[in-house]
């Protein structure tokens, strides 16, 4: 404390160079309220300290990256989780409100839909506000759809509640998550994606036949309010989804570059300087970059131009077809097929462990690095084609049990790595990711509306649970298609820019190298 003498003042110093100073005047003794009031100020700016951006010379590959990986498995627990075991209330929202297949299929579908479509409003807020907040607003969005829902009395209703409410928080949860925990990491990061999103795995092994036994003894409303309730700790995951601040160390000449996770608002505010701690300095801009950025930086549209980009945006359209509708029937088709609805409810449990096994496999696979990434998701979405086709002809509990193994499996290699391959050089790269993917799950938005309902009017027309697995196959198949496609469409467009009728065979090589030199190659190749 220094001692002056019109003022005294107290100044406390963090270890994230932030400094508050509270002054007091002499002539006001230091009262009990005024002790509390202090105690509330270094609470707060030590929460402040503690929940604050992370600055770090590079890259981490690990450091609050574990942290954030833990937060997205919790993310995972109770988004994508709740979403594939909803199929259990099926056949009692069907008897309690007396409706089809289709119409109560309807309620996955909006709040797939919302989650999806909404994805570029999710870009938006995160780039305006941070993760933390939207991550938060989300969660809590999240608990008051799930519990609302145990208070509706028609299905309308509960397409508000579960689907609209429930969905639009799905979405301010988990993409903001997947995103920044792409930035802790470089390296390692499809290892730790592939880990922390088994978390979906481990929610559908426990929640199937949990909340089975928790329905049979309390009733579907009951259990609503007890998700919802659970779901409130996705509150908790946003408030330790810390900003990255990447500050490479420079001479003190020279202009440092900052790449960071902040919101526009604090990029434009201050950035921590040397060693010691001391005020922020504001980060210069120049005037047109920072009008360029300030544009681009909430939404990133052109990335529509990018033929890779737009097949592999065709991709996860299609492919979402068969992500959501397996899940949802395969409890009714094992009972139809005579298997009791208790034991039929092991099938998602069945689906839940060998999808953990898929999603860790194909994280050490693709870190692994000797095949492109691009290529081993093609060979999954190619081979769960198929298994999507041997769902219609298996007869009996063990073929069935089977055709979960393999699909879990496959589904774990594609839903694990489907988001995180935008970051890779043969979509659009890390760089741009963070403004790419809620354009991507947009897109995406429009196959999650439709799936679950087409699979429930084939149902409805043909009685039987086996043609909702048509509409995957096809789905899945036109997905490997356009996948196929992305590769050749990077490649091709990169060197379509400095062709001009040279050597196509010389350019084709350079760009394997170095795509962006195609231009400079055909120069010199034309002053030879």
């Amino acid at each position: 404390m220094k001692q002056q003498n019109s003022r005294s003042s107290t100044t406390w110093t963090l270890s994230s160079g932030h400094t508050a100073v509270q002054q007091w005047s002499n002539n006001i003794p230091l009262t009990h309220r005024n002790r509390s009031q202090v105690k509330m100020a270094q609470w707060i700016f030590r929460i402040k300290g503690c929940l604050g951006s992370k600055v770090y010379s590079e890259v981490p590959d690990g450091g609050w990256g574990w942290i954030v990986a833990v937060a997205f498995f919790l993310v995972e627990v109770f988004t994508y989780g709740v979403i594939k075991s909803f199929g259990i209330f099926l056949k009692d929202l069907m008897s309690d409100f007396g409706e089809s297949n289709s119409r109560v299929s309807w309620i996955i579908s909006i709040c797939v839909f919302v989650m999806t479509f909404t994805a570029p409003l999710s870009s938006v807020l995160s780039n305006r506000f941070g993760f933390q907040p939207v991550v938060m607003f989300g969660g809590f969005l999240i608990s008051l759809g799930t519990v609302s829902t145990a208070f509706t009395s028609s299905i309308n209703q509960m397409y508000l509640t579960m689907g609209i409410v429930t969905g639009l928080g799905y979405c301010l949860t988990f993409l903001p998550t997947v995103t920044i925990l792409s930035q802790y990491f470089s390296r390692r990061r499809s290892v730790v994606t592939a880990m922390a999103s088994t978390g979906e795995s481990f929610a559908i092994f426990a929640f199937a036949p949990a909340f089975t036994a928790l329905k049979n003894l309390i009733g579907w409303r009951h259990t609503m309010v007890v998700i919802g309730t659970l779901q409130g700790i996705i509150i908790i995951c946003g408030a330790l989804l810390r900003p990255i601040v990447i500050k490479p160390k420079t001479s003190p000449t020279e202009t440092e570059q900052i790449t960071c996770s902040l919101p526009e608002e604090q990029m434009q505010g201050s950035v921590i300087s040397g060693k010691e701690q001391t005020e922020l300095e504001p980060l210069q801009i120049p005037p047109k970059q920072q009008d360029v950025s300030s544009k681009n930086k909430l939404l990133d549209l052109t990335v529509l131009k990018e033929g890779s980009f737009l097949c592999y945006s065709a991709f996860g359209l299609f492919a979402t077809l068969g992500f959501f509708a397996p899940q949802l029937y395969v409890v009714e088709l094992s009972a139809s097929l005579g298997t009791a609805r208790d034991k039929a409810a092991y099938m998602l449990s069945t689906m839940a462990i060998a999808e953990i096994f898929g999603r860790l496999s194909i994280g050490w696979v693709l870190n692994w690095g000797r095949i492109r990434k691009i290529f081993v998701l093609l060979g999954c979405v190619s081979l769960m084609c198929v298994v999507l086709v041997l769902f219609t002809v298996v007869n009996g509990f063990w073929g069935l049990a089977v055709c979960c193994v393999l699909y879990g499996f496959l589904l774990g290699n594609i839903a694990s790595t489907h988001i995180p391959m935008l970051a890779e050089d043969d979509v659009v790269g890390i760089q741009r990711m963070p403004l790419a993917v809620g354009v991507y799950v947009c897109i995406q938005s429009f196959a999650g509306l439709a799936g679950p309902p087409l699979g429930g009017v084939l149902v409805d027309v043909t009685q039987n649970y086996r043609a909702a697995f048509y509409s995957c196959a096809a789905g899945m198949g036109l997905g490997a298609i356009f996948l196929g496609l992305v590769r050749p469409a990077k490649t091709g467009q990169l060197c379509s820019k400095g062709d001009n009728g040279q050597n196509n065979t010389t350019v084709e090589q350079v760009s394997k190298d170095k795509p962006e030199e195609c231009p400079e190659v055909d120069n010199q190749d034309t002053k030879s």
